[in-house]
């Protein structure tokens, strides 16, 4: 009876530590499916962008960065030494052709311009003083070769006479020798006189010759400075707008600083930089796309600056349509130049899902399940990506940033 008793117990004592290791079980595999419950992944649609594969056209492209400038712009500069007296006016106004924009003080420059004007007189006057002066020299030359030939000519006749006189017994040899060496020295005086007059001819033409080409060498100036004056006027050469006017009335301007620039704003272009390194994948007439905001605007390198300044290449792009409601002078805008472009291929909107080209991992939305899926991408901008394989036209794609569950293959999808 007793023993009866005891196997009675330990078969209860068993049982019921079989129930504790059983709900002991039980309560582990409960929280292992509650906390599996819990760190599910999941996502709401409102965290997501999709995208749809569809055929058409990817360009890839290099970025770099812009400046929208005028594409004619004027630098009025000044073409004297002067003042700023008055400025008419201020940069933004409208301008027309003929107009007047500022006013400079050239009082130096008209006082430069008379001074001149003297000088150009007072050579006139000394090239008249020498003219006077060189013509009574060579009439004083000639003069004296007219008295010369005279004397020749009574030497000869006193020749003659004492030869007549020697034939005749009334003279001496010595005589006639004496009158023939006279007439000697009187030629050879003469023949001087002759040199001297024709030395003295080369001499006025060179003396007066040097004396006009100063004169009209300060003629050239004083023309000069005159048409500068006349262009003293800082008017417009041209219907634009005043970008910029320099507006520090009195200062001193030199010749050739800048004083008004004036824009035709109905015409645009774009000044573009980037780095160095992609120097060898630039060219003239390169296709290029201008981002400004939420438009894009298409063109070409018109041209590529030949100096690298600070590891910095500049070029410049002519744009397709220049006349473009959204541009404005000096605003900044996105680059891209297109390098290689295929038409009728598989592409997405461009996102943060994808990291270039090559095979990588992304993820695909069907029937309100994110699906992991490999996919081989190509070319590549800011608005397309190349699907090469591994999607179809018509699947959707999460163009965000899923990096975060690259661990799951399928995350569900739940509404806002």
């Amino acid at each position: 009876m007793d023993r009866s008793i005891e196997v009675e117990v330990s078969a209860t004592k068993k049982r019921r530590r079989l129930i504790i290791i059983i709900g002991v079980l039980l309560a582990l595999l409960l929280t292992v499916w509650v906390v599996r419950s819990l760190l599910k992944p999941s996502l709401r649609s409102s965290d997501i962008l999709v995208s749809k594969v569809e055929l058409g056209a990817v360009e890839n492209t290099i970025s770099a960065s812009g400046e929208v400038l005028p594409e004619f712009e004027e630098i009025l500069a000044s073409p004297i030494k002067a003042s700023i007296q008055e400025v008419l006016l201020d940069p933004g106004k409208k301008v027309v052709k003929g107009q007047s924009i500022l006013r400079l003080d050239k009082s130096a420059t008209q006082s430069e311009y008379e001074r001149l004007q003297f000088q150009m007189e007072s050579k006139a006057n000394e090239i008249s003083k020498l003219r006077l002066t060189l013509e009574k020299s060579f009439y004083d030359i000639k003069s004296n070769n007219s008295i010369k030939e005279l004397r020749i000519s009574n030497l000869k006749d006193n020749v003659s006479a004492a030869q007549r006189l020697l034939k005749a017994g009334g003279g001496t040899r010595e005589d006639v020798e004496k009158a023939s060496l006279d007439l000697k020295v009187a030629q050879l005086e003469k023949q001087q006189l002759e040199n001297e007059i024709r030395s003295k001819q080369q001499t006025m033409k060179i003396e007066i010759r040097e004396a006009e080409i100063a004169l009209a060498i300060q003629q050239n100036d004083l023309q000069a400075l005159k048409r500068k004056l006349d262009k003293a006027e800082v008017v417009a050469s041209r219907d634009g707008v005043v970008t910029w006017v320099n507006k520090n009335i009195g200062a001193s301007i030199n010749e050739g600083e800048a004083l008004v620039r004036i824009a035709n704003l109905s015409s645009f272009k774009v000044a573009g930089s980037m780095s160095d390194n992609m120097l060898d994948q630039i060219y003239n007439a390169m296709p290029a796309i201008v981002r400004v905001g939420e438009s894009h605007l298409r063109g070409s390198i018109a041209n590529i600056s030949p100096a690298i300044n600070n590891n910095i290449v500049s070029f410049e792009l002519r744009l397709d349509q220049k006349d473009a409601k959204v541009l404005r002078p000096n605003q900044k805008v996105d680059v891209f130049l297109v390098t290689q472009t295929r038409p009728k291929v598989m592409r997405v909107s461009n996102g943060p899902a994808f990291n270039g080209a090559g095979r990588q991992d992304i993820f695909v939305l069907k029937d309100g399940v994110a699906e992991r899926r490999t996919v081989e991408t190509g070319l590549s901008n800011f608005d397309y990506i190349e699907i090469k394989n591994g999607l179809k036209p018509g699947d959707a794609v999460i163009t965000t940033d899923m990096s975060t569950y690259k661990n799951y293959q399928k995350i569900p999808i739940t509404s806002n």
